[in-house]
């Protein structure tokens, strides 16, 4: 059986996650179903050495010199372009570290939603996070200020496209109608205004639907790399709650017989 889908993720300095991620794809995923490519920015570090020991993995490994003078947006776009280099299944899927699959049903259900119409390039979401009913009254006032300032000309109206936290393409559209991660300076952005130019769907999967498949650990790579966070993704409250959500997934964390 050969894999339909090719999934890419970018590694920086995370151990932890990039043991998680890709345990938790190993776990609830059949193995012939994809073929994993992950790129690792010149971690240097224990995320490095445990890729290497992967024989189901591809590994791509950039050097320091690789990745000099590049912002971690800049890197981590690069690195999904290196990984679409080497992509020849019908699929590709945009993955990062911070995404933990936990049903056996994921891949099945992102396949369904591309393969509902021709037509449709891509699915995914623009956030994937759950909102406690307590915070969703406030987001909803959120959005209806940022309307309104938009309307007044204080805000510029918000693009919306299909993040790489998890994005599933059309390989085909996808190399036909983009140039790839790297234009610009978020990863997706200009494949969804040529993909919608070129009237093509793309469509973003509700996250109260895509969570019952996995989670997305907001920002994780920057809290865990402080040198690259910002102040708010830096600070001990970050760090503790992320740590608070890893430890949800101790059983994998700690399951050794996912990596042969």
């Amino acid at each position: 059986m050969n894999p339909s889908v090719s999934i890419l993720i970018p590694n920086y300095k995370t151990p932890d996650l990039v043991r998680l991620c890709l345990r938790s794809i190993r776990k609830f995923t059949p193995p012939d179903a994809v073929r994993i490519i992950v790129v690792d920015n010149a971690s240097c570090d224990a995320s490095r050495n445990y890729l290497r020991s992967l024989d189901w993995i591809r590994l791509i490994e950039r050097t320091p010199v690789d990745i000099a003078g590049l912002e971690p947006a800049r890197m981590h776009t690069t690195a999904m372009d290196l990984a679409l280099r080497e992509v020849d299944t019908p699929y590709v899927l945009s993955f990062h570290t911070d995404t933990i699959v936990y049903s056996p049903d994921w891949l099945e259900f992102l396949l369904g939603r591309i393969n509902r119409d021709e037509k449709i390039a891509g699915v995914g979401s623009w956030k994937l996070e759950f909102i406690p009913p307590a915070k969703r009254f406030g987001k909803k006032l959120e959005v209806v200020e940022n309307r309104v300032k938009q309307l007044l000309g204080l805000k510029k109206p918000e693009v919306r496209f299909l993040r790489s936290h998890c994005a599933l393409y059309r390989t085909d559209l996808l190399r036909q109608y983009t140039h790839g991660f790297s234009e610009g300076k978020s990863a997706g952005k200009s494949i969804h205004k040529y993909l919608t130019e070129a009237g093509f769907i793309m469509e973003f999967i509700p996250p109260e639907l895509l969570i019952r498949y996995m989670e997305h650990l907001n920002h994780a790579t920057m809290i865990l790399n402080p040198v690259v966070g910002s102040r708010r993704t830096s600070s001990p409250k970050a760090r503790k709650a992320l740590e608070f959500r890893l430890a949800r997934y101790g059983d994998i964390l700690a399951d050794d017989s996912l990596d042969r």
